[in-house]
Order: structure tokens, then C-alpha cells, then sequence
């Protein structure tokens, strides 16, 4: 049986450690006070040589994983962004899908249904802010109140799944796929603003209706070595399916609307490239450049990323440091200084058995301008992590 189906699950019971509590309503909901759950993130049945000897099927919650960069892909766009914790880069929510995988040589056809979408979750606190645009407002105003609405896809098949198709193979030496989604944003986009006064004292209301806009995904990745350098690249063109307007309707003011575009109907591309290397006695270095971080989108308005990881095992790999883990993020060439983030993330990990692993470390943020992590440049962090498989 083993050989013609197997059955795989992971669940993860999941706790940030402290309750994030804000509002006396969430006193009544023991998740919140108590924040330990269980999170399904596969699950699904796996058939081999359905109809025929090269054809394979997976059914049921799975995280389709694409491109060959290190966590950062451009072309990883089948699975929402699981942004709850934004320091595990590349983590991804499961969906419900079907997927046929056909294999002919050296090659293999991959298409997948996802029956439904699944939104991006946010970051707790502050972090979920700063992934969407700041609203300006004049100085003699401010913002009194704020409700938001989200307008999701209707449940049907023409609204609400994703449609994805994969052509990989090796040749030459290297790993290469090309592929296509026809999906929806993880991240929602604000499109309406109605804008009232709130009090005398210039406070005014604001309450936002937000929706996922479609979108054409072409990616294309590598991944292999010359010598002994392995290398990996990738890259994705997204094509909005429509331009998208921010209207602010002042209709309570007797003004008129006023419309702009957030979105103009123009592809534009995210790009990913690196390299590691094993150096003699086990020092292993990773470089890896990323244009285009997992909530930037519109042509001119994604940033530069580079992340270099350091890292060595010591003790008959009971010990791994990582003391030179850091990103340099550039927002504007034109004025570095004021326009860039430095991030310093050392840690290490103490691993008692091939179950178990205990890290320690810190990240410590710095930087100016508009960027999302120059924002945060004062919340520095002490980490401690614990992880168990079995």
C-alpha cells in the first residue's frame, strides 16, 4: 500500500508565549488570554500512478512550494504568506487543493487547484501597520475613530480558487522550472475611504473598505553549482488584472470624492539570486540578493534586499552559531544614508538530539526613511525558540 499511497500530516501547537490583549472583549475568548492552539498546515492523501504509472495526486491541505532561492521567492505565489511571526521568511499557509504531477523523462507537468482562497494572517502588534500604506492626513486633523471592512471573494469557482501549472525538469546540470498562477493577493488592498467628523476637536472618523485583486503570475528559476559554489536564481512578472483606485469620499464634508491610483494596470517583477559555499573545517556562507520584498508590489515601489548568513557546527553538531546573520535593505539609491535598513540577527542553537532544538539570539534593528523595517528600527528583540519533531 505504502507504494501506491501515503497518507501526511504536520501540526504544529503554536504559542507566541504572552497574551496580546488590547480590549476587554478578548477577556471572554480563551485564545486570547491563553494563546496556545493547534494549527493544521498539511494535510493530505498522496496517489501514485493514478491512470497511469507517471501521473501522481495529492488531495487535501498541502503547501505547494515553489522556486529555488533561500525562503525569498518571487515565484512562491500558490500559498498565501503566513506573515504571524515576519522573521521565518518563506513561511506559507496551506490550502486545500488538488494537485496532478505527471512525469516524462527528465521532466514533470505540474497543475494545481486550489478550491478556495486563504488570505495572508498578519503579524501581531505593531509589525501589521507597517506592512500597508500610512494614511495622511492634514496636520490640523487626526484620527479619532477607524473601522475597516474586508470584501472577500464571492464562493464560486470563477471568484474564490486559484488555478496554478509548473514545467520543471534538469538539464545541463541544473534544476529549471517555468510556471503560471492565476490567483489573488495574500495581502489585502484599501480602495474606499469614507471620511467623517468625529468631534470638534478635528477628530474625524474613517471607516476603509479593503479587497484581493486578481493577478497573472509568469515565474521562471534555477538552481545548481559551478564547481563547488552552489547558485540559485529566480524571477516572477506579475500583471494586475485591473488598475486599482483609493477613493476618499468627503461627501460628509459637501466635498466631492477624490480618487487615486494605487495600482496602475503595469506588470512589474521581483527578483531573487545568490550563492553558499562550504569553506574547509565546515564554514558555511549563504549571500543572497532579494528586489522585492512579500508586501511590496507596483512597478517603482519595491526595494533592494541583501542577507548574508554565516554559520558553523561545532561539537559533533550539538552547537550551531550563526553570529553574522544580517540583512542590508536599500529603499532609495539616490539617498542611501537617509533610505536603508541594517538588520543584526546573531544567534545559536543547541541541539541535543535530532528531535530537539533550542536557539538564542537577538535582533537588533537600525536605518531611516519609509521602509518597513527602518520603521521598527527601535523594537530590537531577544528570541528564544524551541523546536521538537517527531
Amino acid at each position: 500500500m505504502a507504494d501506491k499511497a501515503k497518507f501526511h500530516s504536520q501540526v504544529w501547537l503554536r504559542s507566541f508565549g504572552y497574551p496580546f490583549l488590547q480590549h476587554a472583549g478578548q477577556l471572554f475568548d480563551k485564545d486570547e488570554t491563553s494563546p496556545y492552539n493547534i494549527d493544521i498546515r498539511e494535510a493530505y492523501v498522496e496517489l501514485y500512478g493514478v491512470f497511469t504509472k507517471n501521473l501522481d495526486m495529492k488531495i487535501g491541505r498541502q503547501r505547494i512550494a515553489w522556486g529555488t532561492a533561500d525562503k525569498l521567492n518571487p515565484t512562491d505565489n500558490v500559498n498565501s504568506y503566513d506573515l504571524e511571526d515576519i522573521w521565518d521568511f518563506g513561511r506559507h499557509l496551506g490550502s486545500d487543493a488538488i494537485q496532478l504531477k505527471y512525469y516524462f523523462k527528465d521532466f514533470y507537468l505540474e497543475g494545481d487547484y486550489v478550491f478556495y482562497f486563504r488570505p495572508s494572517n498578519l503579524p501581531r502588534g505593531d509589525w501589521a501597520e507597517g506592512l500597508f500604506m500610512p494614511m495622511e492626513l492634514p496636520a490640523y486633523l487626526h484620527l479619532a475613530a477607524y473601522d475597516d471592512s474586508l470584501a472577500m471573494p464571492r464562493l464560486n469557482l470563477k471568484e474564490n480558487a486559484t488555478y496554478a501549472v509548473k514545467l520543471g525538469g534538469f538539464a545541463a546540470g541544473f534544476d529549471f522550472s517555468a510556471s503560471y498562477v492565476y490567483g489573488r493577493e495574500g495581502l489585502p488592498v484599501n480602495y474606499y475611504n469614507k471620511i467623517s467628523l468625529a468631534d470638534a476637536t478635528g477628530g474625524i472618523s474613517v471607516k476603509s473598505l479593503f479587497f484581493f485583486p486578481r493577478q497573472h503570475i509568469i515565474g521562471i528559476d534555477m538552481a545548481g553549482a559551478i564547481g563547488i559554489v552552489g547558485i540559485w536564481a529566480e524571477a516572477a512578472a506579475f500583471f494586475p488584472e485591473e488598475e486599482i483606485m483609493l477613493t476618499n469620499d468627503l461627501s460628509a464634508f459637501g466635498l466631492p470624492p477624490v480618487d487615486s491610483v494605487i495600482l496602475e494596470k503595469k506588470p512589474w517583477f521581483k527578483v531573487a539570486a545568490g550563492l553558499d559555499y562550504t569553506f574547509r573545517g565546515g564554514h558555511y556562507v549563504n549571500l543572497q540578493y532579494l528586489h522585492g520584498f512579500v508586501h511590496e508590489r507596483g512597478r517603482g515601489n519595491l526595494n533592494d534586499y541583501f542577507v548574508f548568513n554565516y554559520e558553523k557546527y561545532l561539537f559533533n553538531d550539538k552547537l550551531k552559531l550563526r553570529p553574522l546573520t544580517c540583512a542590508f535593505v536599500i529603499s532609495g539609491w539616490q539617498d542611501i544614508p537617509g533610505n536603508h535598513a541594517l538588520i543584526y540577527m546573531p544567534s545559536f542553537s543547541y541541539l541535543p538530539n535530532a528531535n530537539t532544538e533550542i536557539s538564542l539570539g537577538i535582533r537588533l534593528i537600525g536605518g531611516a526613511g519609509d521602509d518597513v523595517f527602518a520603521k521598527y528600527k527601535d523594537k530590537d528583540e531577544f528570541v528564544l525558540g524551541v523546536r521538537f519533531k517527531f
